[in-house]
């Protein structure tokens, strides 16, 4: 106190405006996640503010906070096939502002509410539209993987010229409209129908082939008996299966029936 006492008056005045000016200088705080956009009289200065602590002048400056963090925005939109189908499809978009271009995207469109209304929805809808257009309703099935691909990178590119990073999306659920699906259920109902049937008359053919294959063999086995057949054969399996009940002739000595007369070729 005494020191200050001590001071002349001018020291006195420039010590005092000093403080007064310290005392109104406003202090801002950029939390993690976010940048701050410098306006000078409301003029977006060329400036990011980074994360921590930042000096500015009061009624000069003013400063915007916009969050860099990944942001999910699910939408759904619908969009035709390459043959006429409508198809509708839920997304799941992960996206957040480039940091060090958070300036040029609040200059150009505004806060995060703005850019989801103004640049990601109607986006989203566009891409859905130009990619599902170069596929039928099956292929947008079948190949999944690739419709994906192509809206990522259609995507990816559109919101890059807005300062908008895509970090990954999600085609949650496409579906078409309930005609096109009963026609999808009625085709693949047939087609099961066609390959049970398909399955049936193959049976039939082998079981058929099969029972030709069987006369076949049969007959080749007749064939075969009928060429080795011969008489002395013939008596010899005639003998084989005699149960010693059959007669005896007698003439001018007792000798075995020839059995052979009895016996028949098939």
């Amino acid at each position: 106190m005494k020191k200050f006492k001590a001071l002349p008056n001018g020291g006195k005045l420039i010590l005092f405006l000093l403080l007064v000016v310290i005392s109104l200088t406003p202090v801002v705080i950029v939390d993690a996640g976010e940048r701050g956009v410098l306006m000078q009289f409301g003029k977006v200065q060329p400036r990011v503010l980074d994360e921590g602590i930042h000096f500015i002048i009061p009624i000069v400056n003013t400063v915007q906070k916009l969050s860099v963090r990944v942001q999910k925005q699910e939408s759904s939109a619908e969009a035709s096939s390459k043959d006429l189908q409508d198809v509708f499809t839920d997304v799941a978009l992960n996206w957040h502002i480039i940091p060090e271009e958070a300036n040029a995207i609040y200059q150009q469109i505004g806060n995060e509410n703005l850019v989801i209304e103004k640049l990601i929805n109607p986006a989203v809808e566009e891409v859905l539209k130009a990619v599902m257009a170069q596929y039928t309703a099956e292929e947008i099935i079948t190949k999944r993987g690739e419709v994906k691909a192509g809206v990522d990178d259609s995507l990816t590119t559109r919101l890059a010229s807005y300062h908008i990073g895509v970090d990954d999306i999600s085609l949650v659920h496409v579906h078409f409209s309930k005609r096109f699906s009963d026609a999808v259920e009625a085709k693949q109902i047939a087609e099961q129908d066609a390959k049970r049937a398909g399955f049936i008359t193959l049976k039939t053919l082998q079981q058929a082939e099969a029972q030709v294959n069987l006369a076949r063999g049969e007959a080749e086995a007749d064939r075969v008996l009928r060429e080795n057949l011969t008489p002395e054969l013939l008596q010899r399996q005639a003998i084989e299966k005699w149960d010693g009940k059959l007669p005896l002739i007698v003439e001018n000595s007792t000798k075995l029936l020839d059995l052979s007369k009895f016996v028949k070729p098939n």
